[in-house]
């Protein structure tokens, strides 16, 4: 379920609007208070934000500076100022688009249904690129579980795969035989040192280019095994 947070000052004049993003899908939360709309955004189930900004005070901008720095989900801001500085201050206050209002409700819904679909393209790359390990020349892309050493592609088994991979993700951490065992196999570990030691040894004949002075791979004696 995608929520659409709509912050207005009356809960009155977003009946039409409520309807067509119900239709579409969306649950539709309204509220007129800023600080109800900065708490609710901690919860960090919001994906989307509609706001008026023309408020009695002439204070729309900076209200929508605050909600801004609450949170990074896209923002649409609401005005029936159609002068280009309140266009530009919007936008670089923080706003993603800027509809004049009366608006048309299907106009608004495309740009709604735009500002989401560019939100979870963003959302996937920022994924992708956490998946991404990089210990100096050694790269692990797990997206498309691909291992390079210095631009040189790296082929590991399953099995080896998994093991650099644990070590890499959470470089300089020592983990001990036991500790890889049962986290790549899931199972108790019980006698598991002549398995791991075998494995360590065909990763380190693979990327490293000493693999008995390892740069990568290293052994803490009498503790186990870490990258970095």
């Amino acid at each position: 379920m995608k929520n659409v947070l709509i912050y207005n000052q009356t809960t009155t004049n977003m009946e039409v609007l409520k309807i067509f993003l119900a239709q579409e899908g969306y649950q539709v939360i309204v509220m007129n208070a800023l600080q109800d709309v900065v708490q609710r955004l901690k919860s960090n189930d919001i994906h989307l934000v509609i706001m008026d900004i023309d408020f009695p005070k002439n204070d729309g901008i900076e209200r929508l500076k605050s909600v801004r720095n609450a949170e990074r989900m896209p923002i649409i801001v609401l005005s029936a100022n159609d002068t280009e500085q309140m266009k530009i201050a919007a936008l670089n206050a923080g706003a993603d688009d800027y509809v004049l209002n009366p608006y048309h409700p299907l106009e608004f819904m495309a740009r709604i249904n735009s500002q989401f679909r560019r939100y979870t393209q963003l959302s996937n790359m920022c994924d992708n690129i956490n998946r991404i390990y990089r210990v100096d020349d050694l790269v692990i892309d797990d997206v498309i579980r691909k291992v390079t050493v210095a631009g040189r592609e790296v082929k590991l088994t399953p099995i080896e795969y998994k093991i650099l991979r644990l070590l890499v993700q959470d470089r300089g951490r020592v983990f001990s035989i036991d500790q890889i065992y049962e986290s790549i196999w899931n199972m108790q570990a019980i006698g598991a040192d002549n398995t791991i030691a075998v494995h360590i040894r065909h990763i380190r004949e693979k990327i490293e280019s000493n693999p008995k002075e390892p740069h990568y791979l290293k052994v803490v004696w009498g503790t186990g095994y870490k990258v970095g």
